[in-house]
């Protein structure tokens, strides 16, 4: 029977799906098709599938194996957890080798379905799928590094690119190289030569995508103190990375700092992802190496949606799914997203489409902390936000939506407990987390985060830079000096004289 828990959205099935690489094979259950898919489950082995394709034609034995009894496991897990679909792709190394077909047979009988072997122009188009639905407004080249193949597209919006497949997949590579980074060099040369659309894309945007090119960006983080652990979105400036790169491309990284957190199956690989990383850099002069955490397995679930539901923004969605399992009322959550647009207006806040964005998550995101204690609340939320599984949404913008959570159950001038984080944001975000949590602490004071209060609630210009917070006749009584004092400290961190007006009970309606 599945779990009813008041911790699981009620209106989804779960959804399995396995992804059967050239180096590891891993099992996702989804807790539904959803435009920002949250994991129920998930668990990988390094099965290796793809060792040693390159000298003898075939899929490793022993990895085969492993593989199909780890299969039996794998359906037994899916079935544990509720799914109602159980979807198998396979890539390079399976498509490739000589017992690839006798493989997927063998895999098919155990799983009970069939299994999807992708083409290397289906995997490419997954791939870059994954990078669309992770990204706002991807545009650029999506690199997928698997163990067999590297799949390179360019992305642009919702439009995908015809893409290239190269065999410069880590396993692959280091067979060709016979384990020699300097002869992997020479290989990555010759092939990354041959993607044409690397040149036509200079100076813009990379989206690194797969295991190697990730576990790389970790021991980058490790090495610099990157004060947020969350891999989605993480930025590599590209000039500061080559000596770094360098360094790993030498097979130089068993005494490198923070190495220690790389898994040791994963650590052989790093200098020929390094390798690779290296010769596209040289190619394509990106502007940015942006680390993406979606790639085919989730540019497949997200193949599964409708366009309508493909067009929604993930990281509203996300939002929008925490407030509805965590905050006191979801409705006050989306009233405080509409009073904050008209409060942003009435002070002449000007916003980018992004800040609308992170805005609008915030106050969605404004009461999923509240049944912690109130003194730490702040904090608890804060940690939360950071390194909740969000898409479509960068490190800075991610601080913005920690800190204005935080300073809305803080106060507007706490900082002591966000130290790290706030490092991650620029000057204009701080002041605008100070700010919405500003107002959101205001409406807090009056609505006692219940819906119905905020609608009715509008700002009026008193002239030479007054502005009076006009409330109901009926909801007089909620004003006092409390609402009062925050109405206060928003005044001094606006600069502006504001004041508190009951409408006359006797006029027009004004709610909206």
């Amino acid at each position: 029977m599945i779990s009813q828990s008041q911790g699981r959205l009620q209106d989804r099935r779960p959804i399995s799906v396995i992804d059967i690489g050239s180096n590891s094979i891993r099992l996702v259950v989804y807790e539904g098709i959803a435009r920002s898919p949250t994991v129920l489950f998930n668990e990988k082995m390094l099965a290796g599938l793809g060792r040693g394709i390159v000298s003898t034609g075939r899929l490793d034995p022993e990895a085969v194996t492993r593989a199909i009894e780890e299969f039996r496991r794998f359906r037994a897990l899916s079935e544990q957890a509720g799914a109602g679909e159980l979807h198998v792709i396979a890539t390079a190394a399976a498509r490739e080798a000589e017992n690839g077909p006798d493989f997927i047979h063998r895999a098919e009988k155990i799983l009970g379905t069939e299994i999807r072997v992708l083409s290397g122009r289906q995997e490419a188009h997954y791939s870059a799928l994954g990078v669309i639905s992770a990204f706002h407004s991807a545009s650029g080249i999506t690199g997928d590094l698997g163990g067999g193949s590297l799949e390179l597209v360019n992305v642009d919006g919702s439009a995908v690119g015809e893409g290239i497949t190269l065999p410069l997949g880590g396993l692959r590579l280091q067979d060709m190289a016979k384990n020699s980074p300097q002869a992997a060099a020479k290989i990555a040369r010759a092939e990354v030569a041959r993607a044409k659309l690397l040149k036509s894309a200079q100076g813009g945007t990379f989206y690194a995508v797969g295991g190697t090119w990730r576990n790389l960006a970790r021991l980058h983080m490790n090495m610099t103190n990157y004060p947020l652990t969350v891999m989605h979105h993480y930025r590599m400036e590209v000039e500061s990375s080559l000596a770094f790169l360098r360094q790993v491309a030498k097979g130089d990284i068993d005494k490198m700092k923070g190495i220690d957190g790389i898994s040791k199956n994963r650590r052989a690989l790093l200098p020929y992802g390094a390798v690779v990383l290296l010769e596209i850099i040289a190619a394509m002069k990106p502007s940015e190496i942006l680390v993406s955490a979606s790639g085919v397995r989730e540019g497949f679930v997200y193949s599964l949606l409708s366009p309508k539901e493909q067009r929604t923004d993930p990281l509203i969605s996300a939002a929008e799914e925490l407030a509805l399992l965590r905050a006191r009322s979801v409705t006050h959550a989306h009233e405080l997203v509409r009073w904050t647009g008209h409060s942003f207006a009435a002070f002449e806040v000007d916003e980018t489409e992004d800040e609308t964005r992170y805005r609008h998550a915030a106050c969605l995101l404004a009461d999923i902390g509240w049944r912690a204690h109130p003194e730490y609340r702040g904090t608890q939320s804060l940690n939360i936000i950071a390194h909740a599984s969000f898409i479509g949404v960068d490190h800075p913008g991610r601080a913005f939506l920690a800190l204005a959570n935080f300073y809305r159950n803080e106060g507007i001038f706490s900082d002591d407990a966000a130290t790290e984080i706030r490092t991650l944001a620029s000057p204009r975000y701080m002041d605008r987390a100070r700010l919405l949590g500003a107002f959101l602490r205001v409406a807090g004071l009056f609505s006692a985060a219940m819906p119905g209060v905020i609608p009715q609630m509008r700002w009026e210009n008193r002239g030479d830079g007054e502005l009076a917070l006009i409330i109901p006749a009926a909801h007089a009584a909620l004003n006092g000096e409390r609402p009062l004092g925050r109405l206060a400290q928003l005044g001094r961190l606006t600069g502006r004289k504001l004041s508190v007006e009951v409408e006359d009970e006797n006029a027009p309606s004004f709610a909206k």
